[in-house]
Protein backbone atom coordinates (compact mmCIF):
# COMPACT_ATOMS: atom_id res chain seq x y z
CA UNK A 1 0.00 0.00 0.00
CA UNK A 2 1.42 3.25 -0.89
CA UNK A 3 0.79 4.95 2.53
CA UNK A 4 2.82 2.06 4.30
CA UNK A 5 5.60 2.22 1.44
CA UNK A 6 5.33 6.38 2.57
CA UNK A 7 5.76 5.55 6.24
CA UNK A 8 8.89 3.29 5.53
CA UNK A 9 10.14 5.87 2.88
CA UNK A 10 9.80 8.23 6.19
CA UNK A 11 11.16 6.85 8.93
CA UNK A 12 14.73 5.81 7.04
CA UNK A 13 14.84 9.45 6.01
CA UNK A 14 14.71 10.45 9.78
CA UNK A 15 17.22 7.80 10.66
CA UNK A 16 20.71 9.42 12.11
CA UNK A 17 19.31 12.38 12.40
CA UNK A 18 19.55 13.80 16.43
CA UNK A 19 16.61 14.41 17.74
CA UNK A 20 17.73 17.99 18.88
CA UNK A 21 17.99 19.10 15.69
CA UNK A 22 14.94 17.29 14.36
CA UNK A 23 12.97 19.12 16.91
CA UNK A 24 14.53 22.42 16.64
CA UNK A 25 13.56 22.22 12.67
CA UNK A 26 10.16 21.17 13.92
CA UNK A 27 9.55 24.13 16.17
CA UNK A 28 10.76 26.71 13.16
CA UNK A 29 8.60 24.80 11.13
CA UNK A 30 5.53 25.41 13.44
CA UNK A 31 6.48 29.22 13.34
CA UNK A 32 6.41 29.51 9.88
CA UNK A 33 3.17 27.99 9.83
CA UNK A 34 1.77 29.57 12.03
CA UNK A 35 2.41 33.05 10.06
CA UNK A 36 5.51 34.12 12.06
CA UNK A 37 8.44 33.49 9.73
CA UNK A 38 8.75 35.61 6.51
CA UNK A 39 8.38 33.11 3.30
CA UNK A 40 11.04 35.62 0.91
CA UNK A 41 13.43 32.87 1.41
CA UNK A 42 12.97 28.80 0.68
CA UNK A 43 11.21 27.72 4.20
CA UNK A 44 13.07 24.36 3.81
CA UNK A 45 16.90 25.54 4.25
CA UNK A 46 18.93 22.38 4.10
CA UNK A 47 18.48 18.65 4.41
CA UNK A 48 17.67 18.59 8.22
CA UNK A 49 14.71 21.05 8.11
CA UNK A 50 13.39 18.85 4.97
CA UNK A 51 13.76 15.58 6.94
CA UNK A 52 12.08 17.16 9.86
CA UNK A 53 9.19 18.78 7.46
CA UNK A 54 8.80 15.41 5.72
CA UNK A 55 8.15 13.85 9.24
CA UNK A 56 6.38 16.25 11.24
CA UNK A 57 3.84 17.37 7.67
CA UNK A 58 4.13 15.35 5.09
CA UNK A 59 1.80 12.70 6.93
CA UNK A 60 -1.10 15.21 6.85
CA UNK A 61 -0.73 16.90 3.22
CA UNK A 62 -0.87 13.22 1.69
CA UNK A 63 -4.49 12.68 3.25
CA UNK A 64 -5.24 15.60 2.68
CA UNK A 65 -4.50 15.45 -1.05
CA UNK A 66 -5.63 11.86 -1.44
CA UNK A 67 -8.73 13.35 -0.64
CA UNK A 68 -8.99 16.04 -3.08
CA UNK A 69 -7.62 13.67 -5.68
CA UNK A 70 -10.03 10.55 -4.52
CA UNK A 71 -13.12 14.18 -5.15
CA UNK A 72 -12.00 14.26 -8.24
CA UNK A 73 -11.49 10.56 -9.20
CA UNK A 74 -15.36 9.94 -7.93
CA UNK A 75 -16.70 12.53 -9.85
CA UNK A 76 -14.61 11.71 -13.13
CA UNK A 77 -14.38 7.48 -12.41
CA UNK A 78 -14.01 7.47 -16.16
CA UNK A 79 -10.90 9.14 -16.14
CA UNK A 80 -7.46 9.10 -15.29
CA UNK A 81 -4.15 10.75 -15.71
CA UNK A 82 -1.75 10.18 -18.29
CA UNK A 83 1.08 13.05 -17.35
CA UNK A 84 1.00 14.90 -13.28
CA UNK A 85 2.67 18.34 -12.95
CA UNK A 86 3.13 19.12 -8.80
CA UNK A 87 3.76 22.62 -8.63
CA UNK A 88 5.39 23.29 -5.30
CA UNK A 89 6.08 19.67 -4.61
CA UNK A 90 8.63 19.76 -1.79
CA UNK A 91 8.81 16.58 -1.12
CA UNK A 92 6.12 15.04 -3.07
CA UNK A 93 2.72 14.23 -0.74
CA UNK A 94 0.48 15.15 -3.95
CA UNK A 95 2.47 12.87 -6.04
CA UNK A 96 2.49 9.84 -3.63
CA UNK A 97 -1.42 10.51 -3.25
CA UNK A 98 -1.77 10.57 -6.82
CA UNK A 99 0.24 6.82 -6.87
CA UNK A 100 -2.65 5.84 -4.00
CA UNK A 101 -5.54 6.96 -6.04
CA UNK A 102 -4.11 5.74 -9.68
CA UNK A 103 -2.34 3.19 -10.55
CA UNK A 104 -2.21 3.82 -13.94
CA UNK A 105 1.38 4.79 -15.99
CA UNK A 106 1.80 8.66 -16.08
CA UNK A 107 5.09 11.02 -16.20
CA UNK A 108 5.61 12.87 -12.65
CA UNK A 109 7.08 16.05 -12.64
CA UNK A 110 7.90 18.03 -8.91
CA UNK A 111 8.42 21.75 -9.09
CA UNK A 112 9.90 23.35 -6.11
CA UNK A 113 12.35 25.96 -5.50
CA UNK A 114 14.16 24.45 -2.31
CA UNK A 115 16.85 22.21 -3.60
CA UNK A 116 16.98 20.16 0.07
CA UNK A 117 12.61 19.32 -0.71
CA UNK A 118 13.64 17.78 -4.10
CA UNK A 119 16.48 15.93 -2.99
CA UNK A 120 14.78 14.17 -0.17
CA UNK A 121 11.43 13.74 -2.41
CA UNK A 122 13.50 12.54 -5.07
CA UNK A 123 15.51 9.67 -1.90
CA UNK A 124 11.92 8.99 -0.43
CA UNK A 125 10.55 7.98 -3.71
CA UNK A 126 13.06 5.97 -4.89
CA UNK A 127 12.38 3.25 -3.67
CA UNK A 128 8.68 3.10 -4.04
CA UNK A 129 6.58 0.72 -6.26
CA UNK A 130 4.62 2.55 -7.84
CA UNK A 131 6.45 3.70 -11.17
CA UNK A 132 4.84 6.82 -11.36
CA UNK A 133 7.09 7.86 -8.38
CA UNK A 134 10.65 6.23 -8.82
CA UNK A 135 10.16 7.50 -12.20
CA UNK A 136 9.13 11.26 -10.89
CA UNK A 137 11.60 14.17 -12.18
CA UNK A 138 12.44 16.85 -9.53
CA UNK A 139 12.73 19.83 -11.19
CA UNK A 140 13.64 23.18 -9.19
CA UNK A 141 11.99 26.34 -10.54
CA UNK A 142 10.63 29.26 -8.72
CA UNK A 143 7.08 29.96 -8.30
CA UNK A 144 7.94 33.69 -7.85
CA UNK A 145 8.17 37.34 -9.83
CA UNK A 146 4.98 38.55 -10.50
CA UNK A 147 4.80 36.66 -13.86
CA UNK A 148 2.84 33.73 -15.17
CA UNK A 149 5.55 30.88 -15.91
CA UNK A 150 4.98 28.64 -18.31
CA UNK A 151 5.16 25.00 -18.02
CA UNK A 152 5.06 21.76 -19.88
CA UNK A 153 1.66 20.45 -20.72
CA UNK A 154 0.21 17.90 -18.16
CA UNK A 155 -3.26 16.22 -17.46
CA UNK A 156 -2.95 16.67 -13.82
CA UNK A 157 -1.83 19.68 -12.22
CA UNK A 158 -2.06 19.96 -8.32
CA UNK A 159 -0.65 23.36 -6.21
CA UNK A 160 -0.53 21.78 -3.23
CA UNK A 161 0.01 23.87 0.47
CA UNK A 162 2.23 26.41 -1.28
CA UNK A 163 -0.18 29.19 -2.24
CA UNK A 164 0.08 30.52 1.50
CA UNK A 165 3.78 31.04 0.86
CA UNK A 166 2.84 33.69 -2.18
CA UNK A 167 2.73 36.93 -2.62
CA UNK A 168 -0.08 37.58 -4.17
CA UNK A 169 0.82 38.22 -7.58
CA UNK A 170 2.60 35.19 -7.01
CA UNK A 171 -0.61 33.55 -5.75
CA UNK A 172 -2.64 34.43 -8.88
CA UNK A 173 0.32 34.10 -11.48
CA UNK A 174 0.52 30.42 -10.35
CA UNK A 175 -3.30 29.80 -10.71
CA UNK A 176 -3.33 30.84 -14.24
CA UNK A 177 -0.09 29.33 -14.96
CA UNK A 178 -1.91 26.40 -13.44
CA UNK A 179 -4.90 26.34 -15.60
CA UNK A 180 -2.97 26.53 -18.54
CA UNK A 181 -0.55 24.18 -18.33
CA UNK A 182 -3.87 21.64 -17.31
CA UNK A 183 -4.65 19.27 -20.01
CA UNK A 184 -7.23 18.05 -17.92
CA UNK A 185 -7.65 19.14 -13.71
CA UNK A 186 -6.38 21.19 -11.77
CA UNK A 187 -6.14 20.60 -8.09
CA UNK A 188 -5.87 23.54 -5.32
CA UNK A 189 -5.42 22.29 -1.65
CA UNK A 190 -4.59 24.56 1.33
CA UNK A 191 -4.66 24.32 5.24
CA UNK A 192 -8.22 24.23 6.28
CA UNK A 193 -8.57 27.78 8.13
CA UNK A 194 -10.08 30.74 7.05
CA UNK A 195 -7.29 31.91 5.55
CA UNK A 196 -6.39 29.26 3.92
CA UNK A 197 -10.37 29.10 2.41
CA UNK A 198 -10.18 32.54 0.76
CA UNK A 199 -6.77 31.39 -1.16
CA UNK A 200 -8.70 28.76 -2.72
CA UNK A 201 -11.84 31.10 -2.91
CA UNK A 202 -9.60 33.12 -4.66
CA UNK A 203 -8.24 30.30 -6.99
CA UNK A 204 -11.72 28.43 -7.69
CA UNK A 205 -12.41 32.23 -8.80
CA UNK A 206 -9.78 32.13 -11.37
CA UNK A 207 -10.19 28.92 -12.75
CA UNK A 208 -13.69 29.45 -13.47
CA UNK A 209 -12.64 32.38 -15.59
CA UNK A 210 -9.93 30.65 -17.22
CA UNK A 211 -12.44 28.43 -18.43
CA UNK A 212 -12.60 25.50 -16.33
CA UNK A 213 -15.86 24.03 -14.38
CA UNK A 214 -15.95 23.13 -10.55
CA UNK A 215 -16.24 19.58 -9.97
CA UNK A 216 -15.52 19.41 -6.59
CA UNK A 217 -16.01 19.87 -3.66
CA UNK A 218 -18.69 22.54 -5.34
CA UNK A 219 -21.99 21.37 -6.62
CA UNK A 220 -22.44 24.36 -9.11
CA UNK A 221 -19.87 26.73 -10.26
CA UNK A 222 -22.03 29.79 -9.04
CA UNK A 223 -20.78 32.32 -6.09
CA UNK A 224 -19.71 30.63 -3.19
CA UNK A 225 -22.71 31.54 -1.05
CA UNK A 226 -20.40 31.23 2.61
CA UNK A 227 -20.16 34.92 3.58
CA UNK A 228 -16.25 35.80 4.26
CA UNK A 229 -15.71 36.52 7.70
CA UNK A 230 -18.67 34.23 8.95
CA UNK A 231 -17.56 30.81 8.03
CA UNK A 232 -15.16 29.12 5.38
CA UNK A 233 -15.72 25.83 3.72
CA UNK A 234 -13.07 23.35 5.05
CA UNK A 235 -13.26 19.36 5.55
CA UNK A 236 -11.25 17.13 7.55
CA UNK A 237 -9.36 13.63 7.51
CA UNK A 238 -7.92 11.66 9.98
CA UNK A 239 -4.08 10.67 9.86
CA UNK A 240 -3.18 8.16 11.83
CA UNK A 241 0.27 8.94 13.53
CA UNK A 242 3.17 6.34 13.60
CA UNK A 243 5.52 6.34 16.27
CA UNK A 244 7.90 8.74 14.78
CA UNK A 245 5.19 10.84 13.46
CA UNK A 246 4.32 10.98 17.80
CA UNK A 247 8.00 11.27 18.16
CA UNK A 248 8.48 14.30 16.17
CA UNK A 249 5.17 16.10 16.81
CA UNK A 250 5.29 15.59 20.87
CA UNK A 251 2.11 13.91 20.50
CA UNK A 252 0.51 11.16 22.79
CA UNK A 253 -2.78 10.55 20.63
CA UNK A 254 -2.22 8.11 18.09
CA UNK A 255 -4.35 9.70 15.40
CA UNK A 256 -5.07 13.68 14.13
CA UNK A 257 -7.40 15.16 12.03
CA UNK A 258 -5.87 17.20 8.91
CA UNK A 259 -8.38 20.44 8.03
CA UNK A 260 -8.14 21.22 4.95
CA UNK A 261 -9.71 23.60 1.79
CA UNK A 262 -9.52 22.28 -1.58
CA UNK A 263 -11.09 22.93 -5.29
CA UNK A 264 -11.10 20.78 -7.89
CA UNK A 265 -11.80 22.22 -11.71
CA UNK A 266 -11.35 20.24 -14.89
CA UNK A 267 -11.49 21.10 -18.38
CA UNK A 268 -14.53 20.01 -20.91
CA UNK A 269 -13.05 17.04 -22.29
CA UNK A 270 -12.32 15.68 -18.60
CA UNK A 271 -15.93 13.14 -18.23
CA UNK A 272 -18.16 13.35 -15.44
CA UNK A 273 -20.32 15.99 -13.31
CA UNK A 274 -20.27 17.37 -9.71
CA UNK A 275 -22.39 16.20 -6.54
CA UNK A 276 -25.86 17.59 -6.77
CA UNK A 277 -25.20 18.30 -2.88
CA UNK A 278 -21.83 18.51 -0.41
CA UNK A 279 -22.08 18.13 2.73
CA UNK A 280 -20.21 20.78 4.72
CA UNK A 281 -20.35 20.16 8.25
CA UNK A 282 -20.34 16.88 10.51
CA UNK A 283 -23.50 15.24 10.38
CA UNK A 284 -25.65 15.58 14.15
CA UNK A 285 -27.71 12.03 14.93
CA UNK A 286 -30.65 12.71 16.40
CA UNK A 287 -33.10 10.35 17.55
CA UNK A 288 -34.92 9.52 14.54
CA UNK A 289 -33.36 11.92 12.50
CA UNK A 290 -30.11 13.39 11.04
CA UNK A 291 -29.25 16.81 10.63
CA UNK A 292 -27.11 18.00 7.60
CA UNK A 293 -25.55 20.75 6.36
CA UNK A 294 -25.37 21.05 2.85
CA UNK A 295 -24.65 23.48 -0.23
CA UNK A 296 -26.45 22.34 -2.73
CA UNK A 297 -26.59 23.09 -6.72
CA UNK A 298 -28.47 25.01 -8.94
CA UNK A 299 -31.97 23.62 -9.15
CA UNK A 300 -32.02 23.11 -5.81
CA UNK A 301 -33.88 24.90 -2.90
CA UNK A 302 -31.21 27.09 -1.78
CA UNK A 303 -32.23 29.75 0.86
CA UNK A 304 -28.66 31.55 0.56
CA UNK A 305 -26.76 32.48 -2.68
CA UNK A 306 -27.23 33.28 -5.89
CA UNK A 307 -25.81 32.31 -9.57
CA UNK A 308 -26.29 28.78 -8.89
CA UNK A 309 -25.95 27.30 -5.05
CA UNK A 310 -26.72 27.85 -2.00
CA UNK A 311 -26.83 26.46 1.56
CA UNK A 312 -29.60 24.85 3.82
CA UNK A 313 -29.94 22.60 6.86
CA UNK A 314 -31.51 19.35 6.20
CA UNK A 315 -33.41 17.27 8.76
CA UNK A 316 -33.47 13.78 7.20
CA UNK A 317 -36.11 11.54 9.60
CA UNK A 318 -36.82 8.20 9.84
CA UNK A 319 -39.75 8.16 7.66
CA UNK A 320 -37.67 8.85 4.90
CA UNK A 321 -36.27 5.03 4.93
CA UNK A 322 -33.23 4.62 2.16
CA UNK A 323 -32.34 8.23 1.89
CA UNK A 324 -32.39 7.66 6.64
CA UNK A 325 -30.03 5.03 6.39
CA UNK A 326 -27.51 6.94 3.78
CA UNK A 327 -27.66 9.98 5.74
CA UNK A 328 -26.73 8.11 8.78
CA UNK A 329 -23.88 7.03 7.34
CA UNK A 330 -23.20 10.03 5.22
CA UNK A 331 -19.39 11.75 6.24
CA UNK A 332 -18.32 15.89 6.26
CA UNK A 333 -17.38 16.29 3.12
CA UNK A 334 -19.18 13.49 1.14
CA UNK A 335 -21.66 13.96 -1.49
CA UNK A 336 -25.37 13.39 -0.61
CA UNK A 337 -27.27 12.22 -1.74
CA UNK A 338 -23.97 9.45 -2.49
CA UNK A 339 -24.00 9.29 -6.51
CA UNK A 340 -21.58 9.25 -9.25
CA UNK A 341 -22.16 10.93 -11.95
Amino acid sequence: MIEQELRGALAAALDGLPARQASAAVERLIAHYRGETPTTAPVLRDGADAAAYAAYRMPATFAAASAALEALAERAPGWAPAGHLDVGGGTGAAVWAAAQVWDTARSTVVLDWAEPALALGRRLASGAGSAALHGAEWRRGSLRGGTAPEWEPADLVTVSYVLGELADADRRAVVEAAARAARGAVVLVEPGTPDGYLRIREGREALIAAGLRVLAPCPHDGACPIVPGQDWCHFAVRVARSSLHRRVKGGELPYEDEKFSYVVAVHERVPGAPAPARIVRRPQLRKGQVLLDLCEGEGEDEVEGEDGGGLRRRTVTKREGPTYRAARKAEWGGAFPHTHP
